[in-house]
């Protein structure tokens, strides 16, 4: 059963078309890697995929619902209520510990859950890291910080955007394997990038190119 479809999806920006009669698909419990170049669409297309953004013409359902029917307020309770968003840079509240920046996702989505928030963050390996503030983890916990509170909500999809490119070596292959395992464990997982190192860890790659699937 596919959880994300889009059947002749575009985009465009004035003159500049960056999704272009796109019909892709993913099934539930997937691991998929949209891959390509810098201006490919592939950003464009994680922000629509994710209810951050608009398309000019086409569908795009979301675990059933049709984007197209959905005002703001609409596309606002289905990223809540379906998706986690785990981006580049980490967006994390510099005063607040590991734990309220996870207990701040469940407070905008309905009530906080400290046990929860723990449970989750232990998942991650941050058990020992609770009470610590961004400035005080390393950039890879910082990372799974991030992922946790994408995770808190329970959220059957998870899209993340370059979500290692601001880490070491290291930090890339264990945020790399944690991505992994939550797909192990029936997670629908997007991942976004432009490095065939990290795209070849998915089940299946969709390569980009001028905002249309590209078939080498």
């Amino acid at each position: 059963m596919n959880i994300i479809e889009t059947h002749n999806l575009t985009k465009s920006f004035g003159s500049v078309i960056a999704v272009n009669d796109l019909t892709i698909s993913v099934r539930r419990g997937e691991f998929v890697a949209f891959m390509g170049a810098s201006g490919s669409g592939k950003t464009t297309l994680l922000n629509i995929l994710a209810c951050l953004d608009t398309f000019t013409s086409g569908e795009v359902f979301i675990d059933g619902h049709n984007l197209a029917a959905l005002d703001e307020e609409g596309r606002r309770v289905l990223r809540a209520n379906k998706i986690g968003l785990v981006f580049q840079q980490f967006h994390l509240i510099p005063y607040l510990t590991a734990l309220e920046n996870v207990m701040l996702a469940q407070h905008f989505h309905s009530v906080t859950d400290e046990p929860a928030a723990r449970q989750i963050l232990g998942d991650v390996g941050l058990a020992h890291r609770l009470h610590h503030r961004p400035g005080a983890l390393s950039g890879g916990e910082q990372q799974r910080v991030c992922i946790a509170r994408a995770l808190v909500n329970e959220p059957p999809i998870l899209f993340a955007d370059e979500p290692t490119g601001n880490l070491d070596e290291e930090n890339e292959c264990n945020i790399l394997a944690l991505l992994q395992d939550l797909h192990r464990r029936g997670r629908t997982v997007v991942l976004v990038t432009h490095n065939p190192d990290l795209a070849a860890r998915a089940d299946r790659i969709i390569r980009l190119h001028h905002g249309k699937v590209f078939e080498p």
